[in-house]
């Protein structure tokens, strides 16, 4: 940015001034907030000098509601060197505000920033009080500097959204919310003639008595598509909305631009290569872990690049692009060095993967010296952090908590018949044969079909697709995800227990022809050497006959696919696309799904909303027994199962 810096004028150096005197302050909160055309300041005091800055950005994305704490499994070093499995207690949204204040005490300019998905992924989205006040209250523990929309923030609409940006407002923090790309229609309750200034494109804040300019984006076809914005809600394209703001904000004198960006790791990096003048880009949607190799071998996960990943804009400036996973388990800190000019002339940083202190191996605390020699390797790591939970953090949480207990034991449905389980059809004596109660085994359904629970879990994803999230033609469920059968009156808590591994929904455009392949994956890997139960593939909208006595790629026939317009049954086209809305797991070759693996990306869509919530939300649309008014589940007619007949 040197060159249109040297050529400012007094003009600029004038607006430099204002935004060096805003507020009082060098770490003044209070935002500027800009129209989405030209970012409006008050009248210059005196010009501010240009000089270097460090500035340290803490920031989380993809919270998703995740508000507790998980066990997580992590590989370290016992005194002897082997590696051991370790348990620990890892994230929660009060070890995030804990490592932010922590890490923002050891700095003198400092941002907090969330790139957006704070809501939607757990009971604590829309059981715990209003749909995200969890998550606002929480929020609010930290007091972010800036939130960018993501897609899941317009899940309830935008009647939702105003909601969640007042509950996340009723405190002190006033927490801008941005996002460039976003116009809302004429009737939304989020149009500026109704809520001036509650989202704003960009926003300048002072560190240091210089100011910075935040852009937000949030994912245009993705949030239209899968998410519930109000009619006439439009997004517009990443790359000219934020190049848009960038130029305003230089205009203004603004030389350090930050762009809060809820696109994902990959789409960022086309973007940076196309805009000029920006800096800093901190992302989300993705989902992506950034670090060195060793998060692998130490069991975090398998980072997908460099924290941070240094680019270059199209006018070969560095730029800093850095994301922190996802689900409260990693807080990013960024540190970047700005000559005087605004450019970067350095960044580096360290995604911080939150743990306690408490640790476990094979059920019991592990003996003194290894004890000694793991935290010693957690301190190596140079990623692994032991954070205490925030106390007031852990107190704004407990009410809410309180609230979630009290729903997962409430009665959320009654099943009149036994929705039984099995994995895998077949009569007496076949490998599943035993799963499945004497009730369920005597009438013989399970034997030709397989579980009721299997199928209604497959066809509750493709109904709830169709109802809330963008659409689509078949799902796909394996057989052992789902994990007990249900009968009589059913708690929140026994729906978690039918799906308990907190996968989230994905879809995917696949080919009648990768149908097809990916159905033969999941026989090959019951069926072939070596196979489990487990992989046997059910559907909605998709039905096929097995023989499981043919050779691989040759146990499928007669796939049909069912026609949403007529309701008819129809051919599998083999040429043609379908939406297929299937779990993050067998999305990525999980139980053996090959063909679902190497789908490319731009067919592939992270719709980030939990397995136990469609069904829930499948659940809560049942009609209702006229005596309890618990909605009834019962059996699906047979039509709709996917295997129409099995053979062996």
């Amino acid at each position: 940015m040197s060159t249109w810096k040297r050529n400012a004028g007094a003009a600029m150096l004038s607006a430099l001034a204002l935004l060096a005197g805003c507020g009082g302050s060098d770490d003044d909160d209070t935002p500027v907030s800009p129209a989405p055309e030209q970012p409006q300041q008050p009248a210059p005091e005196q010009p501010a000098p240009a000089r270097p800055m460090e500035l340290t950005i803490l920031h989380i994305n993809d919270h998703h509601s995740n508000l507790d704490s998980k066990k997580k499994t992590l590989t370290l070093k016992a005194a002897s060197g082997a590696p051991l499995a370790v348990s620990v207690d890892a994230g929660g949204f009060p070890r995030v505000t804990g490592a932010i204040g922590a890490l923002a005490a050891q700095s003198a300019n400092v941002l907090k920033l969330h790139a957006g998905d704070a809501t939607t992924g757990t009971l604590y989205f829309n059981r715990a009080g209003e749909p995200g006040e969890a998550d606002a209250a929480l929020m609010n523990t930290v007091c972010f500097d800036a939130m960018t929309l993501g897609n899941h923030e317009f899940d309830k609409g935008d009647g939702g959204l105003k909601r969640f940006i007042e509950l996340l407002h009723s405190g002190t923090c006033q927490t801008p919310v941005l996002s460039a790309n976003v116009a809302f229609g004429a009737d939304s309750p989020l149009n500026p003639s109704r809520a001036p200034g509650m989202v704003q494109p960009s926003v300048v804040l002072q560190r240091d008595g210089q100011p910075i300019g935040l852009v937000g984006l949030t994912i245009a076809n993705k949030t239209q598509q899968s998410s519930s914005p109000d009619p006439g809600t439009l997004f517009s394209d990443e790359t000219a909305a934020a190049q848009q703001q960038i130029d305003a904000l230089r205009a203004q004198g603004v030389n350090k631009i930050v762009v809060m960006s809820h696109i994902g790791y990959d789409y960022d990096r086309q973007v940076i290569a196309r805009l000029s003048g920006v800096d800093v880009v901190v992302g989300g949607d993705s989902h992506t872990l950034l670090g060195p190799d060793a998060m692998a071998d130490y069991g975090v996960g398998s980072p997908a690049g460099a924290y941070p990943t240094v680019l270059q804009d199209k006018d070969g400036k560095r730029v800093c692009l850095v994301q922190a996973w996802e689900y409260s388990q990693v807080v990013g800190e960024l540190k970047v060095s700005f000559d005087a000019n605004g450019d970067v002339t350095a960044c580096a940083g360290t995604p911080h993967v939150l743990m306690g202190g408490a640790l476990s191996v094979a059920g019991a605390p592990p003996a003194a010296a290894d004890e000694a020699a793991i935290l010693a390797d957690v301190q190596a790591s140079g990623f692994l952090r032991v954070q205490e939970p925030n106390a007031q953090a852990t107190a704004v949480l407990q009410p809410f908590k309180a609230k979630v207990d009290t729903f997962s034991a409430s009665v959320v449905a009654s099943v009149p018949q036994e929705l039984c389980s099995r994995r895998v059809p077949g009569g007496p004596g076949s490998r599943d044969y035993s799963r499945s109660s004497a009730a369920c085994n005597t009438p013989g359904n399970v034997s030709l079909h397989g579980g009721d629970i299997q199928q209604l879990v497959a066809q509750a994803y493709l109904d709830v697709a169709n109802a809330n999230y963008g659409g689509a033609d078949i799902s796909l469920q394996s057989g052992g995800g789902v994990r007990v059968p249900l009968l009589g009156n059913v708690t929140a808590a026994n729906v978690i227990e039918v799906v308990p591994f907190g996968n989230m929904l994905w879809r995917l455009e696949v080919t009648g022809a990768e149908v097809k392949d990916m159905l033969e994956d999941g026989m090959q890997a019951v069926y072939g050497p070596g196979g489990s139960t487990g992989p046997y593939p059910y559907a909605g909208g998709l039905r096929w006959d097995v023989n499981a006595a043919q050779p691989q790629g040759s146990r499928v026939s007669g796939i049909e696919v069912l026609d949403q317009a007529s309701g008819n049954w129809l051919p599998l086209d083999a040429s043609r696309r379908y939406r297929l809305f299937v779990l993050s797991f067998n999305a990525t070759g999980g139980d053996g799904y090959k063909t679902l693996a190497n789908v490319p990306a731009d067919r592939r869509q992270d719709i980030g909303v939990l397995d136990a919530d469609v069904l829930q939300a499948y659940i809560d649309k049942q009609a209702k027994d006229a005596v309890s008014g618990l909605p009834v589940l019962n059996l699906l007619p047979v039509s709709l199962y996917s295997t129409k007949t099995y053979s062996e």
